[in-house]
């Protein structure tokens, strides 16, 4: 089953480092509009098993990935692809607009 990563601080770079494109959602407890979308990223992962890393960042416990790539609202999508980004989205959306992204990314 597939299943979101948790990432720190210590693991981000190398996950982002995959061949695979890397889905990462910044978030907080304290979010709402990041529990809303919780679900929907939760189920990403089961949906792209083996074709893209699905994974989280608390920001809150995280504080240098969360200032390096400018993060000031959550939650905060970045798609990466080989280290670098290659999509955004700011605030919460359908499930089918990040599988949009995703799609648009897996070979």
């Amino acid at each position: 089953m597939g299943k979101t990563l948790e990432l720190t601080d210590a693991t981000f770079d190398a996950t982002i480092k995959s061949d695979k494109p890397v889905l990462v959602d910044f978030w907080a407890e304290w979010c709402g509009p990041c529990k809303m979308i919780g679900p929907a990223v939760e189920e990403l992962a089961k949906d792209y098993e083996g074709r893209a890393v699905v994974a989280k960042l608390n920001v809150d416990e995280n504080p240098q990935v969360t200032a390096r790539f400018g993060v000031r609202s959550i939650p905060t999508l970045l798609v990466f692809k080989n280290g670098q980004i290659v999509d955004k989205q700011i605030g919460a959306v359908p499930k089918s607009v990040l599988a949009g992204k995703l799609n648009a990314q897996v070979g």
